[in-house]
């Protein structure tokens, strides 16, 4: 299979200028193009999985800038993703390394366990700790957000259909307030909205190549959604694996539950708006997560709801192609190359002059607010919902400035 998708790309450099890793550091092995260079050479048996090798397919962050930018229409999301279930099949982490990525994955796809870390995390950053664990105190948000989703919330008005909501593992830990105004917004335009018990998507196990974990994790999602006809997704990442679910478990049944998830922006953009949006005079920066923008195909997907609301300003930062530096666990596990990003994006959404930013991904907001805060200049952070969950309740600009969190 990887060989028939390398076949594909006629290495004509289109990637280059929209490859973060490339962007940062200038080596043709730290390009989408190298990359393939060396999945050919591995399959050849001209290199192995050896520690050099290995570390140009670990800093590839997967943000598939270089998917939207290839003429040749290069599925390089699924030749990463295959070849880092390779590496994790073939090659022996150092210790260290291995421990780290066997703790991460022991408690974020569970989200009990990700809000207790985060309790802990808060009580550890004075602490002197070892310099691999350090990026994973260091980047876990400082806020506490408690509460669950409720499992049913009832349309209002008449109903225009039922969805489910994938409330997430991540999305559930950090930031349980995102997918309650989703659940609101919803159902304010008439969705009755069902949130049943569910674990992780199973995203964040395929990305960093743990591809049977991740599988186990999206059958039993699947299962959770039963007759469901439409999946909503308030998480850009969660999404974008949700959609490829019919390639990856290579099967019916998956390829029409793939079909039935939307992002929440997507899915707004797609009715007529039927709640009364009150005015919200403010000016948001609007960060595309890269999990919306190039694997989904998505380019400021809540663009045209957030233009329904009277008074707001969005203005879309520079450089919006390239990736903040969050990339599941890579800014726990390449910590230099994601602050160097992270530190990119910030200034971007600085120099916008906004008043807040949005991203409809909580990696990034994550990810994002940390570089803001190392600058001193922290915004608050929102995800998009909450703006137009704020429009419709009538919450006031400024109460929703002073309460986000930062």
């Amino acid at each position: 299979m990887i060989r028939e998708l390398t076949a594909d790309c006629v290495h004509c450099g289109f990637c280059l200028p929209t490859c973060p890793t490339f962007v940062l550091w200038r080596e043709e092995m730290d390009s989408p193009r190298g990359r393939i260079h060396l999945m050919d050479a591995r399959l050849d048996g001209a290199v192995t999985l050896n520690d050099t090798v290995t570390a140009h397919f670990d800093r590839c962050l997967g943000c598939m800038a270089c998917v939207s930018s290839c003429p040749s229409g290069v599925r390089y999301d699924r030749l990463i993703e295959a070849t880092r279930a390779a590496v994790e099949d073939e090659y022996a982490r150092p210790l260290g390394e291995a421990f780290l990525r066997g703790l991460l994955f022991r408690v974020l796809p569970h989200r009990r366990r990700a809000r207790y870390a985060l309790r802990l995390a808060a009580q550890m950053r004075s602490l002197p700790l070892p310099p691999r664990l350090r990026p994973m105190v260091d980047v876990a948000p400082p806020w506490r957000e408690d509460g669950w989703t409720p499992e049913r919330t009832a349309p209002v008005g008449e109903p225009r259909g039922t969805v489910g909501l994938l409330t997430g593992c991540v999305q559930s830990a950090a930031f349980p307030d995102v997918n309650r105004a989703t659940a609101r917004v919803l159902a304010a335009e008439g969705f009755e909205v069902l949130a049943p018990p569910q674990g992780c998507c199973g995203a964040l196990s395929v990305h960093a190549g743990r591809l049977e974990e991740g599988k186990a994790f999206a059958r039993r999602l699947m299962a959770a959604f039963g007759d469901v006809d439409t999946v909503v997704v308030d998480a850009a990442g969660c999404g974008s694996h949700l959609k490829e679910l019919g390639w990856l478990l290579e099967d019916g049944e998956a390829a029409a539950f793939a079909r039935k998830v939307h992002d929440v922006g997507e899915l707004l953009a797609e009715v007529t708006p039927r709640a009364r949006r009150h005015p919200l005079p403010l000016s948001v920066a609007l960060q595309d997560p890269c999990h919306l923008r190039h694997a989904q195909g998505l380019p400021v997907a809540f663009g045209p709801a957030l233009a329904h609301i009277p008074e707001l300003e969005f203005v879309e930062p520079a450089e919006q192609e390239l990736c903040c530096g969050s990339a599941g666990i890579y800014n726990v596990v390449q910590p230099q190359a994601a602050r160097r990003l992270g530190e990119r994006k910030a200034a971007n959404v600085l120099a916008t002059g906004a008043q807040a930013y949005a991203s409809a991904n909580p990696g990034c907001l994550v990810q994002i607010s940390a570089a803001l805060r190392r600058a001193k200049q922290p915004l608050p952070a929102l995800h998009p919902i909450e703006l137009l969950d704020a429009s419709i309740r009538g919450v006031s600009a400024g109460k929703l400035r002073t309460t986000a969190r930062r």
